[in-house]
């Protein structure tokens, strides 16, 4: 730009003060607000904590039983060695010094009996509360709609069942061992004022400055252990989501782009973590320095009271031992506040899972699943992903399907295909309007009764990591090798399968990607035969078969389909054949309905439908 153009542009304003001032207000507000959602997510941690550690109380008790005869047992030990030189060393008693030992060694025995049950109680409670804890995350986890699944990140779960219940283990392990330690720090304060109030004084007059430094060192570790734990999360998340897409990343070459974003989640890890470990490296050591300088103090004022003789020698040894006491206390007191931050913060975050309500669930008087020979009806339905107030799929739509009927539901992408077969076993409660199987509404039915009155093959076909005959009878652990068979050969999967090295008992790999995409196609239709469904919801279930090879599966699928009611989504012209009937979607309504034929001639939607498909087919099959 020319010197005469840039004297020819304004010159920029300084903004009013009342903007700026509006701006620095509402970003107060929002650190408030945020300030204020961490600690209500602490203190939710901090219940759920105490109401997991709850049903362990009697192990709690036994363990702070156990921590009280450690207490006695070590505070007792110095002055029992007190005694010894007072009463036996000094006037050179051997039988004293004899019966003082031996009573040391007696409660040293209890110390150490005590010591391993109280380290018991405090890590078997840590380890029900962790898997308690685990097992209830992860049963809400399956009972949690699938509109909570759509937007949540696995990633996320996965640090929650995992790292964040670590850091709630180590809290828990901490709790009991630290308040042993407590209890011992009381009891040596009790004993040392009673003994040399003098002394005491030396001893206590660290504290306040302790107490200080630990409330600026909680308040200031508090966010940073927010963070880490969220910084850890979105570190799983990218691993997960890496190693889960592990073909795309390959397939585009992406593994520097994967690496650069695992680096910079791992930096930030490492930087909250370094923020975490300089607050502590300032705290612990001052944990270390004061009881080191009450006890420069002992040593200087409780030698000029032995040298006075207003203190025996013996006490001034045990109150050594007592100050020497006090430090791994207050280190354990420094580890906790240190944890607790960390461990609120962790369970925050599992109970902002516990606390989500599942948004599918068994009304109130709901009954099981009537007789019937399977008929869907959809009655002035309105569904939009985004809740009333989002965009509807679905707007009014009236649809019928008879019991027995094969029905193939066809449409442009985004025209509801599969957001009717989703409504039907109830993923998905409709905004308005009704569904209804065999004269029932679906949310007046048991979920479980209607889900395993539906079965499905979805179009991304999934696998566990399990032998094929698991994989198969999936819904029906129980079922008997015949059925498993049976359900095999009526997918017409059994023939590859005899093929595999171990039969049946072949464990597939992940995702079952050992396997071909068809060969996936018909293990996933061999599971939903092998569930005996009511109804039958095939979404795109060729889509990954050759179609070359699909009219393999089309004999099978005729079988598994007879007198079953059932809701095919394709867009093949092959598979839409198998289907007694036609329905074409658009605008998230019936735009027609016939067999394939009939649409073929009277309907130009749907001839551009089946033009766009194998077009897209046709441009796949080229790349």
């Amino acid at each position: 730009m020319s010197e005469e153009a840039r004297a020819d542009e304004p010159e920029p304003q300084p903004r009013p003060a009342d903007e700026v001032d509006a701006d620095r207000v509402a970003a107060d507000t929002v650190a408030a607000d945020k300030a204020d959602d961490d600690k209500e997510a602490r203190r939710a941690g901090w219940r759920l904590i105490g109401a997991t550690i709850r049903p362990e109380r009697w192990w709690l008790a036994t363990g702070i039983l156990a921590g009280l005869a450690w207490t006695a047992a070590r505070v007792t030990i110095p002055l029992l060695a007190a005694a010894a030189i007072d009463e036996g060393i000094l006037k050179s008693d051997e039988s004293a010094v004899v019966r003082f030992a031996v009573l040391i060694v007696a409660f040293g025995v209890v110390q150490a009996l005590s010591t391993g049950l109280r380290r018991y109680s405090a890590f078997r409670i840590a380890l029900r509360v962790e898997t308690n804890l685990r097992d209830r995350l992860f049963a809400h986890l399956q009972r949690l709609h699938f509109a909570f699944h759509d937007e949540a990140q696995t990633g996320q779960l996965m640090a929650r069942a995992n790292s964040d219940m670590q850091q709630i283990h180590v809290v828990v392990v901490l709790l009991p061992l630290t308040s042993a330690s407590l209890l011992t720090m009381l009891a040596v304060m009790v004993i040392i004022l009673i003994k040399s109030p003098g002394l005491a004084l030396l001893v206590l007059v660290t504290l306040p400055f302790l107490n200080v430094a630990a409330t600026r060192f909680t308040r200031k570790i508090q966010p940073v252990t927010l963070e880490l734990q969220e910084e850890l999360a979105d570190l799983s998340g990218v691993v997960e989501e890496s190693v889960a897409g592990v073909r795309v990343v390959k397939g585009f070459g992406a593994e520097p782009l994967q690496a650069t974003r695992l680096r910079r989640e791992a930096d930030s890890v490492l930087e909250r973590s370094l923020d975490a470990a300089r607050l502590r490296a300032g705290f612990i050591p001052l944990v270390d320095l004061l009881p080191t300088l009450s006890l420069v103090a002992i040593l200087w004022y409780g030698g000029h009271q032995v040298i006075n003789g207003h203190l025996d020698l013996g006490y001034l040894v045990a109150f050594n031992s007592y100050v020497l006491m006090l430090i791994w206390p207050m280190r354990m007191l420094g580890m906790l506040l240190a944890q607790a931050s960390r461990s609120s913060a962790a369970a925050g975050r599992v109970h902002e899972v516990l606390a989500t309500e599942p948004a599918i669930v068994d009304v109130t008087g709901s009954r099981p699943l009537p007789e019937g020979p399977g008929e869907i009806r959809f009655e002035g339905v309105r569904f939009g992903y985004g809740g009333v107030a989002g965009p509807p799929v679905l707007d009014g739509l009236d649809l019928t399907v008879r019991g027995g009927e094969a029905v193939a539901l066809v449409g442009s992408t985004g025209s509801g295909k599969t957001t009717v077969a989703r409504l039907v076993p109830r993923f998905y409660d409709v905004d308005a309007g009704r569904v209804l199987l065999d004269g029932v509404d679906v949310r007046a039915l048991r979920v479980r009764d209607l889900r395993r009155a539906v079965g499905i093959v979805f179009e991304d076909t999934f696998l566990f990591s399990d032998s094929v005959r698991e994989n198969i009878a999936f819904a029906d652990t129980e079922a008997s090798m015949d059925l498993v068979e049976r359900a095999a050969e009526l997918a017409g999967a059994d023939g590859f399968i005899d093929d595999l090295p171990d039969g049946y008992d072949t464990v597939i790999g992940e995702h079952g990607f050992s396997l071909s995409g068809g060969q996936r196609q018909r293990l996933a239709i061999a599971r939903a035969v092998l569930a005996d469904p009511r109804v039958l919801i095939l979404d795109d279930a060729t889509s990954s078969v050759d179609p070359t090879k699909e009219h393999e599966i089309r004999s099978a699928l005729l079988e598994v389909m007879a007198e079953r009611t059932t809701l095919i989504i394709a867009h093949r012209p092959a598979t839409i054949a198998l289907a007694d009937r036609v329905v074409l979607l658009a605008d998230g309504q019936v735009a027609a309905e016939g067999t394939h034929d009939e649409l073929l001639i009277t309907s130009p939607r749907y001839r551009d439908v089946l033009a766009q498909a194998e077009a897209a087919e046709a441009a796949g099959a080229r790349r």
